[in-house]
């Protein structure tokens, strides 16, 4: 409120400060002048260019009635700036253009000044106006901007909350796909051996318990990075295959692993990438593949690691790729790697990722 009031306060005691200083009397008609200018500003946020042309209107007005003789832009200055500020720097520009123009014809056809002394006024009267002119233009700017920083601070907000999501859904597909995949071998194998080999059917359900016991500890270490901000979870690394190769192993298939180079030479985010395409190719070849063995070829070197996942499945001549599958590209492909998938013969998965990604 009181920066609202505060412009149109100063403007009345401005004009009346004006016509003091060229020593013309201060009477009623300089006073509701001042009033009407002032007046006119508390509105000036909502209709900034109705308030500038009946400023203009009212000064124009005056002076040509010859009530007031104190100038014919400096009283329009709040207004001015009000619309420059808005973004009508044109409406500004114009209505200022009139007013100088009409004040050069005034001084000099109907007072009778010299031409030194009309042009020595008008020359300050437009000095003035350009001035305000440049400072509301640049408030405007300045304010486009902050919008501008804002809107793509909340374009890349919500570009990594998409992200962040993307990730928590691949985390959350490829450890309960994997588990459920084990345990439901498992399973299978208890009910089988239910009445036969009560032995093998504790066994199977023994290892069912501690694979799933080990997907519960990775949903609360994921749980708990989304209710405690600065947490992080302990994230799977290349030294955590060989546990998957252990838990593939109880099922009946036969998984051979081949590892080359230094394992812990690899970043994490492409360390991370590799288990999981391991897990997941692990998951499908138990799922679907009916397959009996494996073979897991993994190869670091200084600058790129390769994975190779290749069972003797009965593969796909044009393999479909569900989340599994899709969520796995989406890894490597953000890592600056590659994946390819072939299904002729049994089924492979190979992908190359960069480590300088």
């Amino acid at each position: 409120m009181i920066i609202t009031l505060l412009p149109a306060v100063l403007t009345t005691v401005a004009v009346l400060t004006g016509m003091a200083a060229v020593g013309a009397p201060i009477g009623w008609p300089v006073a509701t002048m001042g009033l009407l200018l002032g007046g006119l500003l508390v509105v000036r946020r909502r209709w900034p260019v109705g308030v500038l042309l009946v400023s203009a209107v009212v000064l124009l007005a005056f002076q040509g009635a010859g009530l007031f003789e104190g100038g014919w832009v400096w009283p329009l200055t709040v207004a001015c700036y009000t619309v420059a500020a808005s973004g009508r720097t044109r409406w500004a520009v114009g209505v200022g253009a009139v007013l100088l123009l009409y004040a050069l014809a005034w001084d000099w056809a109907v007072t009778g000044g010299s031409p030194a002394r009309v042009l020595a006024a008008g020359g300050a009267e437009t000095l003035w106006l350009a001035l305000v002119l440049a400072v509301g233009n640049a408030r405007h700017l300045q304010a486009r901007w902050r919008a501008q920083v804002e809107q793509a601070s909340e374009a890349e907000a919500r570009r990594r909350l998409a992200e962040q999501r993307l990730e928590i859904s691949r985390e959350l597909h490829d450890v309960v796909a994997h588990t459920l995949a084990v345990v439901g071998v498992h399973l299978n194998v208890a009910a089988d051996a239910l009445e036969e080999d009560p032995e093998e059917t504790r066994a199977a359900l023994r290892t069912a318990m501690e694979v799933r016991g080990k997907a519960m500890a990775d949903l609360r270490s994921l749980i708990g990075v989304l209710r405690i901000d600065g947490d992080t979870a302990p994230v799977p690394d290349l030294d955590g295959i060989a546990a998957l190769v252990a838990a593939a192993r109880t099922t009946g298939l036969k998984v051979d692993l081949h590892e080359e180079g230094d394992p812990t030479a690899v970043p994490g985010p492409q360390a991370v990438a590799t288990y999981r395409l391991v897990q997941e190719a692990l998951t499908n070849t138990i799922k679907h593949a009916q397959a009996t063995h494996v073979s897991i070829r993994l190869r670091s070197t200084s600058t790129t690691v390769i994975a190779e996942v290749t069972d003797d499945g009965r593969g796909a001549a044009a393999p479909a790729e569900g989340h599994g599958l899709t969520g796995m590209r989406e890894r490597i492909t953000l890592l600056g790697g590659t994946l390819s998938i072939d299904g002729s013969g049994g089924f492979t998965i190979r992908a190359s990722i960069p480590l300088g990604a």
